[in-house]
């Protein structure tokens, strides 16, 4: 990977943001893809970097905007109908047939960067400290936030755990409300946890709102020490992502639009596509001017296709 893309990924990171690398590990010539080009995939399809020509793109494109969907790394082997045809089908790569006429062939390692799983904690409790330790410890992206209530930037993908013991609940959780935090949980006792709620209500937040909020917050272990509650609610949020309800990375993908070439069945994105002829009061858009040129000598064999 050259400096440029070094330099993004770095501050894609820093940023929290979700990418994709894309690197060519293999390659059969004639192709423009060579062994060790290296790319950049943000989660619009926006590319850095060189992974090949027209024919490949656009597949990688696809896939990688899909491995940051599921999170899972994959290896694609994109080659001809005859290639996929005389190797082995192997169950961990992902093999796409292309038209290129060069005859060319390419396998591409995906991985996903992903954000740290980002958890806020209001509060300084024993709760709070476990909670933190043990988040610290799986690598997960904490910050703690105390009576000013000034919650940093959160997203969908964030768990938000008030434990503030009984000083400032209310203000506390309405200032959680208040944000886009897919989990909001509340360290409390049922009882004290109803209190809140009838606060809430009293105070005019709807009953969608107020059903965000998860109290006792963590798996039900019965009598625990403060300390241990803690433990209870990293098992409880690990036990969510591990089930997609909270995720680690906000899923933002745009998919482009994209037309078939009739001539060799690539995919074409339209937005970009610099072939394009009309027939029949119908547009059709080709990967390369050779598809192009193809279609327009006899349209009535391709058209409708």
């Amino acid at each position: 990977m050259n400096r440029e893309l070094l330099e993004l990924s770095a501050e894609l990171s820093r940023r929290h943001q979700p990418f994709i690398t894309a690197t060519v590990v293999w390659a059969r010539g004639p192709s423009s893809g060579k062994r060790g080009s290296t790319a950049v995939v943000e989660p619009d399809g926006t590319v850095h970097g060189w992974i090949g020509g027209a024919c490949a793109e656009p597949v990688v494109i696809r896939e990688a905007l899909d491995a940051i969907t599921d999170g899972k790394p994959r290896l694609l082997f994109l080659g001809t109908e005859a290639d996929i045809a005389s190797v082995e089908p192997r169950p961990d790569v992902t093999t796409v047939p292309i038209s290129c006429t060069s005859e060319g062939a390419l396998e591409v390692f995906l991985e996903p960067m992903l954000p740290q799983p980002h958890l806020v904690v209001i509060g300084d409790s024993p709760a709070v400290h476990t909670l933190v330790t043990l988040a610290e410890t799986l690598d997960w992206r904490v910050d703690v936030v105390g009576e000013d209530l000034e919650i940093p930037e959160v997203s969908p993908a964030t768990a938000l755990v008030v434990a503030t013991q009984g000083h400032y609940d209310e203000p506390a959780v309405e200032a959680a409300l208040a944000t886009e935090a897919g989990y909001i949980g509340l360290v409390a006792s049922r009882k004290r946890a109803e209190t809140i709620v009838g606060y809430l209500t009293d105070r005019g937040v709807d009953d969608d709102q107020v059903s965000r909020v998860i109290a006792p917050a963590g798996i039900d272990l019965g009598h625990i020490a403060h300390g241990e509650i803690g433990v209870s609610i990293v098992a409880d949020l690990v036990r969510r992502r591990a089930a997609g309800e909270l995720r680690g990375w906000p899923i933002p993908t745009e998919r482009p639009h994209v037309a078939i070439d009739p001539v060799c069945d690539m995919n074409v994105e339209v937005a970009t596509a610099r072939w394009i002829t009309e027939h029949d009061g119908e547009t059709y858009y080709f990967c390369a001017p050779g598809c192009k040129a193809t279609f327009e000598k006899a349209p009535a064999q391709y058209a409708g296709v």
